[in-house]
């Protein structure tokens, strides 16, 4: 039976990427349960705070998805999002915090969940773009 795409040599879950799936799956969890309570819960006290915390947890599913089925183009635009989305609501989180009466996933850069939030889509982006430079029939070398 032929190999799916995604754990084939060279796929976005192949070596590595199956650790990078997996921790985007954990966030993809984590991220979604605690949206679901505060937003079940807590709405009227934090709204925009929840709703960035549902919106980060639909991203990593994205990201998770991209990357287990070797959507790379997905993935980049997953990874791209969370990203600016981490960054802008660190800075946003630091600078007014009043806007933010309760943390998000993204809240301080991570700071909630150990930085990950932060170092993850870094790390993403380094995978693809590793994958990008080892792709069949892409020329391997110091230049590329």
């Amino acid at each position: 039976m032929p190999e799916p795409a995604a754990t084939a040599p060279g796929g976005t879950a192949a070596g590595p990427g199956r650790v990078l799936v997996a921790v985007y799956a954990v966030f993809a969890l984590a991220a979604g349960a605690r949206a679901a309570v505060q937003l079940a819960t807590r709405f009227d006290e934090a709204p925009v705070a929840y709703l960035l915390s549902a919106l980060a947890a639909a991203v990593y599913v994205v990201a998770t998805v991209a990357l287990a089925r070797g959507g790379r183009r997905v993935a980049l635009v997953a990874i791209v999002v969370e990203l600016v989305g981490v960054l802008v609501v660190g800075v946003l989180s630091l600078v007014d915090r009043a806007a933010f009466p309760d943390e998000t996933v993204w809240s301080a850069f991570g700071r909630g969940y150990g930085f990950v939030p932060l170092v993850l889509p870094v790390l993403g982006l380094l995978w693809l773009r590793h994958l990008g430079r080892t792709a069949p029939g892409t020329p391997a070398g110091p230049g590329r």
